[in-house]
C-alpha cells in the first residue's frame, strides 16, 4: 500500500542474504525488447524518461510504470478474488461489500466501513476538505490520505465481520462500541492481515498508520534501460480543421512531442519463499501449499514478459514483445546481468543492437556465473527466443516457448518448496 512519505518502507526480503546455508528459491527473469518510436513512460516536461550508465544517456522506463502494467495485465489472467484493489476510496469499495451482502445496511453502509477500517487499520477516513465547494455539488464520500492496499478476500472479510456486529440494526453506535474492545478490534486487523491477494503477495503493501500490517514484497522490478545510448528526438505535428475551406490555409492546430527507441533491458526477481509466506493459505483450502505460489509465478512470469506501459501508445502504436527471455531458479540471491551492457552495445555492420546484445550476455553470464560459482543448472535455467539475431543465448538454458517456460517454472517452483517443506 502507498503510504505517507515519513513512514518507513518495509525491506524486501528479497535483500536478505542466504543465511545458516538454507537454500532458498529465487527467480530471475532477464529481458531483451526492441521499442521502436515511442513515448511510454514520460516525466513531468512530457520527454520520454532517461539515465546515464556507463557514461551516457539511456533510454529509461521506471519500475513503477511496468509494475503498473504487468498488474494491469492480472486482470486477464487471474480471477477477481485473486487480486487486490488499491485506491483511497476504500470506504466505497467496503461499503458495497457490505450493502451486496445485506441489502437493509445500504443507508448506513459508508459510515459502517468507515468506522471497521479505522478500527483495523488505525488509518484516518474522513471527507476531504474543498476549498469553494459549490453547495449544489453531491456530498463527497470519506477517504483516506493514502492508498491503501486491500484484497478483495479482506474487503469481504471486514464486510462480513460489520454486518455481524451490527446484527442488522444499522446502528453506527453499535459498531463503534463493538469495537472498543481489544479482541474485536484485533479480530478486524486480523482480516486484513491474512488471505493476502497475489499482487499484494507481489508488490507488497505499506500501511502507514500500522507497521505491523506492512507486507514485504516478494518481487523486484528494476529500471528497464536500453543497452545503447539513446537520444531524444521531437516530432512536428500539424492537424488540419475539417471544415477549413481552400481559401483558410494553415493548420488548425500545430504541436510537438518528443519520443525515443531503444534496446532495452528489462529485470525482475521473485523471492518464492517470502511470495509463499505472503500468500498463506491461498484463497482455496483444498489446494496443495505449493499450488497458490505456482499460479503467482506463472501470473507474474506471463504479465511481466507480455505487457507494456500505455503511454502515448495511441500516437506511436509501439506493441512489440521481448525478442529474448533468461529465466533462472536460484537458490542464494537474485543477480542482475546489467553490467554486461555498462558499456554501451554498438551498432552492429547492419544496423540494430540486439545481436551484439546477445552476445554480450553470451560471454557475460558464464564468466559471472562461474567467477562468483553461482552457475545454475540446466534443469533450472530457460531460453525463450526468437529469431536469428538471439541464436548466441541458445547455451544458457533450455530452449523454451512462452507456454512451456511457464509450465516447467511452475514445476521446477513447486519441486523446490515440496523439497525445503520435507527438510
Amino acid at each position: 500500500m502507498a503510504g505517507l512519505p515519513p513512514a518507513p518502507c518495509p525491506v524486501p526480503a528479497i535483500l536478505v542474504e542466504k543465511r545458516n546455508d538454507v537454500t532458498r528459491t529465487i527467480l530471475d527473469i532477464h529481458v531483451l525488447q526492441t521499442v521502436p518510436p515511442s513515448n511510454i513512460n514520460r516525466d513531468d516536461t512530457g520527454t520520454p524518461k532517461s539515465a546515464y550508465y556507463g557514461g551516457v544517456r539511456r533510454a529509461r522506463v521506471s519500475s513503477q510504470a511496468w509494475k503498473r502494467a504487468t498488474r494491469e495485465a492480472f486482470n486477464a489472467l487471474l480471477p477477481p478474488e485473486a487480486l487486490g484493489v488499491r485506491t483511497k476510496k476504500v470506504a466505497e469499495a467496503l461499503a458495497e461489500r457490505i450493502t451486496a451482502k445485506d441489502g437493509s445496511l445500504e443507508p448506513v453502509a459508508v459510515e459502517l466501513a468507515v468506522e471497521t477500517l479505522q478500527a483495523a487499520t488505525n488509518t484516518k477516513i474522513e471527507v476531504p476538505k474543498r476549498k469553494g465547494k459549490n453547495d449544489d455539488e453531491p456530498a463527497a464520500s470519506p477517504t483516506s490520505s493514502y492508498l491503501m492496499f486491500l484484497s478483495r478476500q479482506q474487503l469481504d472479510a471486514l464486510a462480513e465481520l460489520t454486518i455481524k456486529a451490527v446484527g442488522g440494526t444499522g446502528d453506527v453506535d453499535v459498531l463503534k462500541s463493538h469495537f472498543k474492545k481489544k479482541e474485536n478490534k484485533t479480530d478486524a486487523r486480523q482480516a486484513v492481515n491474512a488471505r493476502h491477494s497475489v499482487d499484494i503477495a507481489l508488490f507488497g503493501r505499506m500501511v502507514a498508520d500500522s507497521a505491523d500490517l506492512n507486507v514485504d514484497a516478494a518481487a523486484q522490478v528494476a529500471h528497464a534501460l536500453s543497452v545503447h545510448k539513446s537520444d531524444i528526438e521531437s516530432d512536428y505535428y500539424t492537424a488540419v480543421d475539417d471544415l477549413n475551406t481552400a481559401g483558410e490555409p494553415g493548420a488548425g492546430m500545430i504541436g510537438t512531442i518528443d519520443f525515443n527507441s531503444a534496446t532495452l533491458y528489462r529485470y525482475a526477481a521473485v523471492d518464492v519463499d517470502e511470495l509463499q509466506r505472503n500468500l498463506g493459505l491461498g484463497l482455496r483450502d483444498d489446494e496443495a501449499p505449493s499450488t497458490p505460489v505456482e499460479k503467482a509465478v506463472a501470473a507474474f512470469l506471463e504479465a511481466f514478459l507480455t505487457s507494456l506501459p500505455t503511454g502515448k501508445v495511441n500516437t506511436f502504436g509501439n506493441h512489440t514483445l521481448p525478442s529474448a527471455v533468461i529465466v533462472k531458479l536460484r537458490g542464494s540471491r537474485p543477480v542482475s546481468f546489467v553490467s554486461a551492457f555498462e558499456e554501451p552495445v554498438p551498432q552492429g555492420p547492419g544496423g540494430g543492437y540486439l545481436r551484439e546484445s546477445c552476445r554480450r550476455l553470451a560471454a557475460y553470464v558464464p564468466d559471472l556465473e562461474r567467477q562468483f560459482g553461482i552457475e545454475t543448472p540446466q534443469e533450472h535455467s530457460w531460453v525463450f527466443r526468437v529469431g536469428e539475431e538471439t541464436e548466441a543465448l541458445a547455451a544458457l538454458g533450455q530452449q523454451v516457448t512462452l507456454k512451456t517456460l511457464l509450465r516447467d517454472v511452475g514445476q521446477a517452483v513447486a519441486e523446490r518448496l515440496s523439497a525445503g517443506a520435507a527438510a
